[in-house]
């Protein structure tokens, strides 16, 4: 694992309309209205950290991004700071520490942050860059058969005993990610292996913009399944 550690998170101005569609592709791809990291060593010193809003207002905040969030064109305008120079310091901290990029959800913020160093003409290091997903990581510990992942704030309240407080605030939810990945190392769910065992999954993730989110038709298969059971379980007592 590299020397290196980069927890990032992502508010954006909505989801991607298609996952699979290139980056230029006009009006479907959101951008990130506030971005934060937080650089670590691999033993959990902290290096550095970063929260910017993004003052530019091309691409518009869908309603349900604002009610999740919070962050209002006016607010952005006031706080933030151009999206070339927010683009410039994440590519300047990814090429001098060549970090590990880890977050929760990861693929979400590495489309976000793709789609963004491309509408500012910065070549990517994110393309190059290994990833981490703690959603991915969170499998473990599901309790409920029909979820898939656990949220950020359930992770954390599942390995800390305690609520994560606020949440969809990308600074808050950057250390957040941090806790659980540096939790989940101390505990041995983490380590070399199961770090290069995700490079497979997220690279085809990179490729085909996959969500990790579960299907429609899969619910469905989960629905018949679960009907199929409740049949054989009342034909079984009426026999």
């Amino acid at each position: 694992m590299q020397e290196y550690l980069l927890f990032v998170d992502t508010e954006t101005t909505g989801l991607p309309r298609k996952w699979t569609a290139d980056y230029g592709v006009r009006d479907n791809w959101p951008s990130a209205v506030q971005v934060a990291w937080v650089l670590y060593t691999r033993d959990g010193r902290e290096i550095k950290r970063e929260n910017f809003y993004v003052s530019d207002n091309d691409v518009p905040i869908t309603s349900r991004a604002q009610e999740i969030h919070g962050l209002e064109p006016v607010y952005l305008a006031r706080h933030g700071v151009p999206r070339q120079l927010v683009m410039q310091r994440l590519a300047e901290d990814l090429n001098q520490y060549q970090p590990l990029v880890i977050g929760h959800f990861v693929l979400l913020d590495f489309h976000v942050l793709n789609a963004d160093f491309m509408r500012c003409t910065i070549a990517s290091p994110l393309e190059k860059a290994r990833l981490y997903c703690t959603m991915l990581a969170s499998v473990r510990h599901i309790k409920k058969p029909w979820r898939k992942y656990l949220r950020l704030n359930e992770l954390y309240q599942e390995l800390f005993g305690k609520p994560l407080g606020a949440m969809h605030h990308a600074l808050v939810d950057a250390e957040a990610t941090a806790a659980c990945f540096f939790e989940l190392w101390k505990r041995g769910e983490i380590d070399e292996t199961a770090v290069a065992a995700q490079q497979h999954r997220l690279r085809q993730g990179r490729e085909c913009n996959a969500t990790g989110i579960t299907r429609p038709w899969q619910w469905l298969l989960i629905f018949v399944v679960v009907l199929m059971l409740i049949g054989f379980v009342f034909l079984r007592n009426s026999a």
